[in-house]
């Protein structure tokens, strides 16, 4: 049974918990419009315009379009749509799809994070999973991607920190600071006309810009047209600058793109790409998991080879470890490595009973790499 509870126009929403879905929709009403699972599982209380909500199963609300909303912790999935107002939430376990909202602060998204069209700055604290946003007027700050990143049409500031792919789309502008950081891939595309200062870091780093001559290194400063506005990009592997406005339909020739299996409507072909291969979604994790353990292994061996010589890894000593809680395994030496205990460290990537960052620790500990 819906319940209706009329509200002023200084609304102010509080949940404090729910252990189920939560789906807020603005709408035209000054009033809120709450339809539980279970009418036994909520509890609200109503004082002036500040409401609070406690459900303990799934919760529907329609709000006013300019109520702002404290949500304090929701256990499953988040879908908001249709709100101006500020939305401050502490966390959520599953979940998170915004469309057409105003400022956001989240501190924690357990799973994948989407966001489409926002009319104030959003920052999000941690995204246990991928994350893809599109059209935020204000800037961008994302602390923490635990997988992979999507990003296009930001009007601000840029600040991402993301443990394994990046593509971003930017229209760099005079004044603004751009900065991103991954575990593995970069890829950016730009406008032809691009007035920005590049500073590159990377395995391998692509400009892919007429003028710009190639260049084989691992650290670069590019600067296009009067270098107004400032880009700095970290990549754990290879980094891609490029001009082409179809880039992304072939992103999967840049690097690990082709694994990033989140919501890839309107980038252009790239959209009906994935979607044709959603059906070998299985088979495709498999393989961008090998991917990430081969690059993890290219630079183990880099990393070694800059310490120790260029044929470090095959004479180096084996280290034989113990997993602790806490920490990566401690080492002591014994006997040469062989290519089973690498193919033993891959396969435990590529099932998922460690991550790409964990596989690169244990290569480097059998070698004898720090």
């Amino acid at each position: 049974m819906s319940k209706r509870i009329a509200l002023g126009p200084e609304a102010r929403i509080r949940i404090e918990s729910v252990t189920g879905d939560l789906r807020l929709v603005g709408w035209d009403n000054d009033e809120i419009l709450v339809k539980p699972d279970d009418e036994q599982a909520l509890a609200v209380e109503h004082h002036d315009d500040l409401v609070s909500i406690i459900c303990r199963d799934d919760l529907s609300l329609n709000v006013p379009h300019n109520a702002s909303f404290h949500i304090q912790a929701v256990d499953g999935d988040l879908s908001v749509r249709n709100l101006t107002g500020m939305l401050d939430v502490d966390s959520v376990g599953g979940d998170v799809a915004l469309r057409e909202v105003g400022k956001v602060v989240i501190g924690t998204v357990g799973s994948d994070f989407s966001l489409r069209g926002a009319k104030g700055d959003v920052h999000v604290k941690s995204i246990g999973g991928d994350a893809s946003l599109r059209e935020v007027d204000g800037s961008l700050t994302l602390d923490s991607v635990s997988d992979d990143l999507a990003v296009r049409g930001i009007g601000g500031n840029l600040n991402v920190n993301v443990d394994e792919d990046v593509v971003v789309h930017l229209d760099p502008r005079p004044g603004q600071e751009y900065y991103v950081l991954a575990g593995d891939d970069i890829l950016v595309v730009l406008p032809p006309d691009a007035n920005a200062t590049l500073s590159l870091r990377g395995d391998n780093i692509n400009i892919d810009w007429p003028g710009v001559e190639p260049g084989d290194t691992t650290s670069r400063t590019v600067v296009l047209g009067e270098g107004a506005a400032k880009i700095n990009l970290n990549a754990g592997g290879d980094l891609v600058v490029t001009g082409r406005p179809d880039a992304a339909d072939s992103a999967s020739e840049y690097g690990n793109f082709a694994g990033m299996m989140f919501d890839w409507g309107n980038w252009g072909n790239i959209g009906r790409e994935v979607g044709e291969r959603a059906s070998k979604h299985a088979q495709e994790v498999a393989e961008r998991a090998a991917r990430k353990a081969e690059a993890a292994a290219r630079r183990a061996e880099r990393q070694l080879e800059r310490q120790f010589g260029k044929h470090a890894g095959r004479r180096g000593a084996r280290l034989s470890w113990s997993w602790d809680s806490n920490q990566m395994p401690k080492a002591s030496t014994v006997d040469p490595v062989s290519d089973e205990e690498r193919m033993t460290i891959l396969r435990m990537l590529a099932e998922k009973k460690i991550t790409s960052k964990e596989a690169e620790k244990l290569l480097s500990a059998l070698e004898g790499g720090k």
